[in-house]
């Protein structure tokens, strides 16, 4: 699995010397892109999480609870849900700092967030305004997308992805991948 990423930071010299500072960002980003998007992913999801372990700290914890309740069959009341959700969220945080862990990390997060999205669903009254127009706590929930993304990045990666940075190589690695999937559906 080959995670691309097609970017030329290399543009004619300018009397600022523009060209070398984007050159500069562009090097980091190809280098440690993916471990920032790991650590701030990490960090987002130990926060939260951390917060759900003192009732009434996390701005989210009525409608998670309220959901997990609902999906458990009122088997789950909030004052097990909240501290469950909490170690789950912190065990994500763990993982994903934890590069090694991040096979496990990356499915569990999948997990939380499946449950996380589910209010839009379920409490449609307090999540949309109207048809596309969800309220602030609905956008809260589809902001998760985002999460989900950077998560699905973060899976190719744990899986032995890389991202490729030179065009032309990317191009190659495309096509290749292209060619793999071609042949797999004959």
């Amino acid at each position: 699995m080959l995670l691309l990423m097609k970017a030329d930071f290399t543009e004619s010299p300018n009397s600022n010397g523009m060209s070398d500072s984007l050159e500069k960002t562009g090097s980091f980003i190809e280098r440690h892109g993916t471990d920032v998007l790991r650590f701030s992913l990490a960090v987002v999801f130990f926060w939260f999480g951390f917060l759900k372990f003192f009732g009434e700290s996390s701005p989210a914890e009525e409608i998670a609870s309220r959901t997990i309740e609902v999906i458990s069959f009122g088997l789950l009341k909030s004052d097990i849900a909240m501290p469950l959700l909490a170690v789950i969220e912190c065990s994500i945080g763990i993982g994903l700092i934890l590069k090694n862990l991040m096979r496990f990390a990356v499915p569990l997060l999948y997990f939380q967030m499946a449950g996380a999205i589910l209010p839009l669903v379920i409490f449609p009254i307090e999540t949309w305004d109207r048809p596309f127009v969800p309220t602030l706590l609905g956008q809260y929930i589809i902001k998760n997308c985002v999460l989900i993304s950077a998560a699905i990045v973060l899976g190719v990666v744990a899986k032995g992805g890389e991202l490729i940075t030179d065009p032309s190589l990317a191009q190659d690695a495309k096509e290749i991948e292209e060619e793999k999937v071609e042949k797999n559906n004959d």
